[in-house]
């Protein structure tokens, strides 16, 4: 057996061995009990003991060394196994034990906290995590920025700069835009009444299968956070209800779908190695930000997703599908990311953005974070938190230690910006089959263009190949000020 096919094969294990304990972490946020929080912190931590180990084994440095790639294919796998193993040698394996099992910890702190508003019980816990990331960051980062470190976990290649750059490209355009609508005559009503979870939930999976999603493959649970979790045969999406906003749920579940339909298109050749992934976080906020958004908000699958819901509730406070459709896109001043229309979302990443990377860099303590977030945000939205759980609270990142991870929504919806454009050339028909409620046509030049690759190629080199375009903001914010101009009449 060659190198590089001992490499594999042990390759294959780490990652099966990767995806229980993915499964492990579903499961807590689903159905696990809620006092079994303790027992599964342990359980987490040993299984990132084992992972650790086999990433940092030597036999893998050694296979590394030897391995003979035949083609691109086997050397992208190389580069992707050498990656992980370079990370697992310098970080110590105590750390990476002690950070699974702090986060997992954490995460019942803060749902217990975000349910109580009470921040002074999660803002402690926060501080261990950051301490702890701040360690790992600094084993990593060879004396350079240890943000840009914890960036590259989740968008390999990107800087704090870079994202700072973006984001001072995007903001002028996104503010203007948001003041033209917010000083509009025209303002759609909001969707009024009270609709029960059953039905919701029976909604959410027709728009599902809409988009294709495979439920052989999947399932649909309810969580906390909205979240998907999975790969190969094995893709499961989570959504939650607010019984007078059936909009949270629809549009959760069809964001998670987007993530669940990535794992599930790559080429099944590439399963149980590393090319059998998303290539990153902003590719995957691509997948989920292009369903939810420019698909799923856009007039044709509203007109649909409206009959539907006029059936299901026996009628809708907006008159007709083009009020639903305005509904839909509404822009209002709001405190939740989640819930956030498509011109303000990215001015809700961008708060983020800025806050962690201080908290990373020790400009900012977790002591005064509640205070910054709160300042920060009445500067950046007009409007004050209200309670904490509509403030610091309302994510769960920074409580499992994703530190880094709120850029590449952004990323995300700049990429799907790109890929929108690219696809609405090559499918002109597509609004024809959104209309009936079909979007396969445009899952599959999704799938043929982006999804089945996995993590062959690099992110940005992904989404050019997709495009034949450059990435840039321009699409993105191109579409906004066509679409939101039609709706407000501006």
């Amino acid at each position: 057996m060659s190198a590089f096919d001992e490499l594999l094969a042990f390759q294959r294990q780490t990652e099966a061995l990767s995806s229980v304990a993915e499964r492990l972490a579903w499961d807590q946020e689903t159905v696990m009990p809620r006092g079994a929080t303790e027992q599964r912190a342990e359980e987490i931590a040993a299984m990132e003991s084992v992972l650790h180990e086999r990433r940092a084994d030597p036999r893998v440095g050694e296979w590394l060394d030897l391995a003979e790639p035949e083609d691109d294919e086997d050397a992208r796998i190389i580069d992707l196994i050498a990656r992980e193993h370079h990370r697992a040698t310098r970080v110590p394996a105590p750390l990476a034990m002690e950070l699974a099992r702090q986060t997992s910890l954490a995460q019942g702190v803060w749902a217990e906290a975000r349910a109580k508003d009470a921040p002074q019980d999660f803002l402690p816990v926060l501080n261990d995590i950051l301490m702890l990331k701040r360690e790992e960051a600094a084993a990593l980062a060879d004396g350079g920025d240890l943000y840009d470190v914890l960036l590259n976990d989740y968008e390999p290649g990107a800087t704090q700069a870079g994202i700072a750059a973006l984001f001072d490209a995007m903001r002028p355009r996104l503010v203007a835009l948001r003041e033209d609508i917010l000083g509009a005559e025209f303002q759609p009503a909001p969707l009024l009444g009270h609709f029960p979870q059953e039905t919701q939930l029976r909604l959410a999976r027709a728009c599902a299968t809409a988009y294709g999603y495979d439920w052989t493959r999947g399932r649909m649970d309810l969580a906390v956070h909205p979240f998907s979790s999975g790969r190969w045969q094995d893709s499961r999406i989570t959504t939650r209800v607010v019984e007078t906003d059936p909009f949270n749920c629809i549009y959760s579940t069809i964001h998670e779908v987007g993530h669940s339909s990535y794992e599930l298109g790559i080429d099944s050749d590439h399963a149980f190695t590393p090319l059998g992934r998303g290539v990153s976080m902003g590719a995957h906020e691509s997948q989920s930000r292009i369903y939810e958004n420019q698909i799923g908000r856009g007039r044709a699958f509203a007109g649909w997703l409206y009959q539907r819901m006029a059936d299901a509730f026996d009628g809708l406070s907006v008159p007709d599908a083009d009020a639903f459709y305005a509904t839909v896109n509404r822009v209002t001043p709001g405190h939740i990311r989640t819930e956030a229309d498509e011109v303000q979302y990215n001015l809700h990443i961008m708060l983020r953005f800025d806050l962690e990377r201080d908290l990373i860099a020790g400009r900012l303590d977790t002591d005064d974070l509640i205070e910054a977030w709160n300042a920060r945000f009445l500067k950046d939205f007009g409007i004050a938190v209200d309670r904490p759980a509509n403030g610091l609270l309302q994510d769960v990142h920074w409580a499992v230690g994703l530190f880094g991870y709120f850029p590449t929504y952004a990323l995300g919806n700049v990429y799907a910006g790109c890929l929108n454009a690219a696809m609405r050339e090559a499918v002109p028909d597509l609004d024809q089959f959104l209309a009936q409620g079909d979007a396969t046509p445009a899952v599959e030049w999704l799938r043929e263009n982006m999804q089945r690759h996995g993590g062959l190629y690099p992110p940005r080199e992904l989404i050019e190949r997709a495009t034949g375009e450059e990435i840039s903001e321009e699409p993105l914010l191109d579409y906004l000020e066509q679409k939101f101009g039609a709706i407000y009449g501006l």
